[in-house]
């Protein structure tokens, strides 16, 4: 007898999947609570904060440093990694993984992206929903605002110019800016 994968999985896959289930609205509350906690606690109580982290992300690298209001869907499927910053205002929808490399620096209010949504009007009404993992390379620079969308790999040691939204891979080693983000020069 062969079971059907619970929608939690079908998400964590990348398959489509219903939000409304009741796992993945206890997932999406424990990210509420502890968000809410993490964006509630003195800014200068580092040690606080990294434990909320730690608690919160899949990996949260050592020297990470994410600076509250923090936002994401459930968290654990964000991996942080060692040295890695992000200012104020980071949004990361994560029904599926994001995976940030070490070092990387990310600016004010940038968004990673990876739900999606059927372009079929009848499954959006039936709220079918996505997701498309983000790679983060090492040694990448993310500008203020820049919008990762997606299905999105930005190789080691890329800057992406603020304001940008990266709508494709981009290769290591690029200045890349604009919208849709295209690659400048070579760094």
């Amino acid at each position: 007898m062969t079971t059907e994968p619970s929608m939690l999985a079908r998400m964590r896959a990348g398959e489509p999947y219903l939000a409304d289930d009741p796992e993945i609205a206890a997932a999406s509350a424990r990210a509420q609570g502890l968000t809410h906690r993490i964006n509630t606690t003195e800014p200068t109580d580092g040690e606080s904060l990294r434990a909320l982290f730690v608690e919160l992300l899949g990996e949260y690298g050592d020297g990470a440093e994410i600076r509250p209001p923090f936002r994401c869907d459930y968290g654990s499927q964000i991996t942080f990694g060692a040295g890695s910053f992000a200012n104020f205002g980071l949004v990361v929808l994560d029904v599926v993984r994001v995976d940030i490399g070490k070092d990387v620096q990310i600016g004010p209010h940038v968004q990673l992206l990876t739900a999606t949504h059927p372009l079929d009007a009848a499954q959006r009404r039936e709220k079918w929903e996505s997701g498309i993992p983000i790679t983060i390379g090492d040694n990448v620079w993310l500008g203020g605002r820049v919008i990762v969308c997606p299905g999105v790999t930005i190789g080691d040691d890329t800057v992406v110019g603020a304001g940008s939204v990266v709508t494709r891979d981009l290769p290591a080693g690029v200045l890349a800016a604009g919208s849709p983000a295209r690659v400048v020069r070579r760094t």
